[in-house]
């Protein structure tokens, strides 16, 4: 798997530029990202290779000519329940499926910016779910651990921007969509105020509330799409910052281990200097309780009702379940219902004269495709906790990681505020952006003056079994990426505990998860005296190209050792062991 920070737009961009003398080059590179993360149900159609081609033409013209556009040369993935001309929108469900003439006004502004659409992505049907497995054309891969849902109903969106296939992609939010899958996958998801993007082209799910969203490697790659999507971006606030953070009774959904790293991130954001202001999410709760608890979900009947009573057998059961079940709402319902949302609405606003953003864990816990399974309606519930509030109060919302769980397993942490103060998100975002050490890899990862870099794929990862190796040396976190495409990964199981050992090999290699340290030399030295046979250390490759020096394996000592390279780290190893036992 490509390593999203390092396929940014910046870096599409400069692609396009180097294949000016033959554009079919740049091109090529599109087509093949995606084909490579292609896992039979991100994609539910691809864009025509010629058209890639002849669109990827015409932006290098525009680049020749100096008159390219913003997004010149970067490629994108649509989620289909928007239309892009020339491609079937589905929303997920094959009876429903048409070819529109034209494309959504958002996808026509990303065209005209130079954007190159690759393609439409998969969706829990109708946009009603969120999490990602609602669709007759299977469930993405979450590329952090296959065993973990990839959340909805954006699903595919975030999966192609989690493994680098785009740049960025487009999803719609109404109750979590466009933060929920962004946090089980690692991302940024950006969700501006209801009406500040166009919803013409959009198959609605709750009209009313539809926003379109956008997911994106980096903050700044959302912002600046943003940016050419609503003719401004959000910029940053150089202001004094405060945080409003849920009080313990609103946190009692999380989980230990989410709970542990929500912790972490609240001590990281007050390390910094952040005022913190502690309040209750009751009201919020309430707020989120109307939309499915309420008349507002009867939207989705009066925008596929009547195709879903001509089509029954055609559509899935919860989905069908859901809107058809809203039609026991009235009129006298809706009007009750607006009511308490204003009460609701004066209840929060307290929230925003003491803090200029809310910061809520975007999820409760990252659930399995089993617990999904088990309990559909009752994941879902909790999926939503603290996101369905959003829309119906008109806030914006921008979902970022934030310190990952002791069993490497994704949190995502939502920031939330009302109309004119999202340059306080961007710059809360950035905090946390940079703990994660989330570097473009123009840049390149250099360690602090007088130290060395260390890659480690294993126990020596954060919150793994032998972290404190490094961390008691020393050692600092410089970044969390990939390998380059060129390593097998192997558990040891006779060893005991079992230990990952990367292979370097010629053809049939993967990216697999690794983190870069940079510590002192004599720590190094340290370090590598502890390693012990078949294990060794040498020079791993990352993704982009940059050497730095990491844990190998002599090839003698994988006789007995099983290939884990398809779950792309140990992490991922480990959970999965951990799920079976």
């Amino acid at each position: 798997m490509t390593s999203p920070t390092t396929r940014a737009i910046d870096a599409w961009r400069a692609d396009l530029v180097s294949s000016l003398d033959d554009p079919d080059r740049h091109a090529d590179h599109l087509l093949d990202a995606v084909a490579a993360h292609d896992d039979g149900a991100t994609w539910i159609s691809r864009a025509d290779a010629a058209v890639v081609r002849t669109r990827v033409r015409a932006a290098a013209d525009a680049v020749r000519d100096g008159r390219s556009g913003a997004l010149a040369g970067v490629p994108y993935a649509v989620k289909d329940n928007i239309d892009v001309a020339g491609l079937p929108t589905t929303a997920g469900c094959p009876a429903f499926s048409r070819v529109p003439d034209a494309s959504s006004p958002v996808v026509a502004r990303l065209d005209a910016a130079g954007a190159i659409c690759l393609g439409k992505t998969n969706l829990d049907q109708f946009a009603t779910g969120l999490v990602g497995t609602r669709s007759p054309y299977g469930t993405p891969r979450n590329p952090l651990d296959p065993l973990l849902i990839p959340g909805g109903s954006s699903s595919g969106s975030a999966v192609a921007v989690a493994t680098g296939a785009v740049a960025f992609a487009l999803g719609t939010d109404t109750a979590g969509s466009g933060r929920v899958p962004a946090a089980m996958t690692g991302i940024v998801g950006l969700k501006p105020r209801p009406g500040v993007l166009p919803s013409a082209g959009v198959i609605p799910a709750v009209a009313s509330l539809d926003c379109v969203s956008v997911f994106a490697a980096t903050v700044a790659d959302a912002d600046e799409v943003l940016a050419v999507l609503a003719g401004a971006g959000w910029g940053t606030s150089s202001g004094p910052m405060r945080v409003a953070v849920p009080d313990e009774r609103s946190l009692a959904p999380l989980d230990a281990r989410t709970r542990q790293a929500w912790d972490q991130t609240i001590e990281l954001l007050a390390g910094l200097g952040i005022e913190l202001r502690v309040v209750d999410l009751a009201p919020f709760f309430a707020v989120g309780d109307l939309l499915y608890g309420g008349p507002w979900v009867a939207e989705r009947d009066v925008a596929v009702g009547a195709f879903i009573d001509a089509h029954l057998d055609d559509v899935d059961p919860v989905v069908r379940a859901t809107v058809l079940a809203s039609r026991s709402w009235s009129a006298a319902d809706a009007y009750r219902a607006r009511a308490e949302l204003a009460s609701l609405a004066l209840s929060c606003a307290p929230t925003w004269v003491d803090a200029e953003v809310l910061a809520v864990p975007t999820i409760a816990w990252p659930p399995t495709i089993v617990e999904v399974d088990d309990d559909p309606v009752g994941v879902h519930a909790q999926l939503g906790r603290y996101t369905n509030f959003a829309n119906l109060l008109g806030l914006a919302a921008l979902s970022v990681p934030g310190t990952r769980r002791s069993d490497g397993m994704p949190v995502g942490v939502s920031l939330l505020c009302p109309t004119g103060r999202e340059p306080a998100l961007v710059a809360v975002a950035e905090h946390l952006e940079r703990d994660r050490g989330v570097l473009p890899a123009a840049a390149g990862l250099a360690p602090r003056p007088g130290e060395h870099l260390l890659a480690v794929v294993g126990a020596h990862q954060s919150g793994l079994a032998l972290n404190d190796l490094l961390t008691d040396r020393g050692a600092t976190l410089v970044a969390r990426i990939r390998t380059a495409p060129a390593y097998r990964l192997w558990a040891l199981t006779h060893l005991e505990p079992p230990r990952p050992a990367l292979e370097r090999v010629n053809d049939g290699g993967a990216a697999i998860e690794a983190e870069v340290w940079s510590m002192h030399a004599a720590a190094l030295g340290a370090v590598v005296a502890e390693v012990a046979a078949p294990l060794a250390v040498g020079s791993v490759e990352l993704d982009g190209g940059q050497r730095v020096t990491g844990f190998v394996c002599e090839p003698a000592g994988l006789d007995d050792a099983i290939d884990i390279s398809a779950l792309g780290g140990w992490r991922s190893f480990l959970s999965r062991r951990d799920a079976v036992a």
